[in-house]
Formats: C-alpha cells, sequence, structure tokens
C-alpha cells in the first residue's frame, strides 16, 4: 500500500488530518475515497464547499483554501491497526507541519484524531480551549466514515461551526 500525497500549501484556511488513508484512498491516490466515507457530502452540505466535490479532486480544494493531510501515512483497514509507535511518530510530523503551513483552521476529522494528537481524553465538538500550535485554531468534527453511528444531520451541524469560523 502506498501513502496519499499530502495537499499543503501555506496559510490555508482549513486543514483536514484525518487518522489514515483507507485502503481505497491508497489505491486511488486521494483523501476520503472510499465509497461509504460521507467527507465530500459532508462538506458540501455543511456550505463549506460550493458543491459537493469527489475524492479525485481532492488537489482542486487548495485553490479554495483547504488543505489534506493524516496524523498516520500508512494505509490501513481500520484505524485500530495504527501502533502507539505510529501515532507517537505521526503527532510530531503532524506539529511540524502545522507550523510550517500555518493553517487558520486545524480540523480533525474524528475525535480520536485529535485525541491522539492532543493527548486529551475528553475532547468536546467544535474549537478546542486551547491550540496544540499557538496561532491556529484546533477544531473536532466526527469522522465522516460510514461506521460513524451519529446521524447524518448532527455531523453536518458540528460542521457548519466549522463554516461560521471559515467566514470570520
Amino acid at each position: 500500500m502506498k501513502p496519499v500525497s499530502d495537499h499543503l500549501i501555506e496559510d490555508l484556511i482549513i486543514l483536514f488530518v484525518g487518522f489514515n488513508p483507507s485502503i481505497r484512498s491508497s489505491e486511488v491516490g486521494h483523501h476520503y475515497a472510499n465509497p461509504n466515507n460521507r467527507f465530500w457530502r459532508i462538506l458540501f452540505e455543511a456550505g463549506i464547499t460550493p458543491r459537493k466535490f469527489e475524492a479525485e479532486e481532492d488537489a482542486e480544494l487548495l485553490e479554495l483554501g483547504f488543505g489534506f493531510t493524516n496524523i498516520v501515512q500508512r494505509p490501513t483497514k481500520a484505524a485500530d491497526e495504527i501502533t502507539k509507535e505510529e501515532y507517537k511518530e505521526g503527532r510530531e510530523i503532524l506539529k511540524r507541519k502545522i507550523v510550517e503551513y500555518k493553517p487558520k483552521l486545524v480540523c480533525f476529522v474524528g475525535k480520536g484524531v485529535y485525541q491522539q494528537y492532543s493527548g486529551c481524553k475528553a475532547v468536546p465538538w467544535g474549537v478546542q480551549k486551547v491550540s496544540i500550535v499557538p496561532g491556529t485554531i484546533d477544531f473536532v468534527a466526527p469522522s465522516s466514515s460510514g461506521l460513524v453511528r451519529m446521524k447524518m444531520d448532527e455531523i453536518v451541524e458540528i460542521y457548519k461551526q466549522l463554516n461560521k469560523l471559515m467566514n470570520k
């Protein structure tokens, strides 16, 4: 399996951070490419993107100020396959990326992603009280995986908060 390339430029509006690429994303080389993943639909329904993009268009979102990376680069079937060592290394690499690229907002796509990054156990949805990298806003959103049991409307409502922050 091959990693999926980051899409990063300086001064992004939002840097989206996932756990790691899915097998499908690795096969096609694009973020959130699993057909059961609702990421692209969520962004559109929350008003973050002007239309529903497809995974193959992920690099085009750089033009809108949106970038993509993962806390761990190794593709797996499920996040529970990621080792403690991979998280430890990924946490440091991610911090360096955030310092270097200076996104306004860092959206962690899944509570578990932020818990692994921050070391915090209790994590609310939305803006976090303290950002790990000063000068950015850490935002925790539900995972877009089809395995998440939250209702789509609830997920979209949380992402709408991100949309409001983005437009401030």
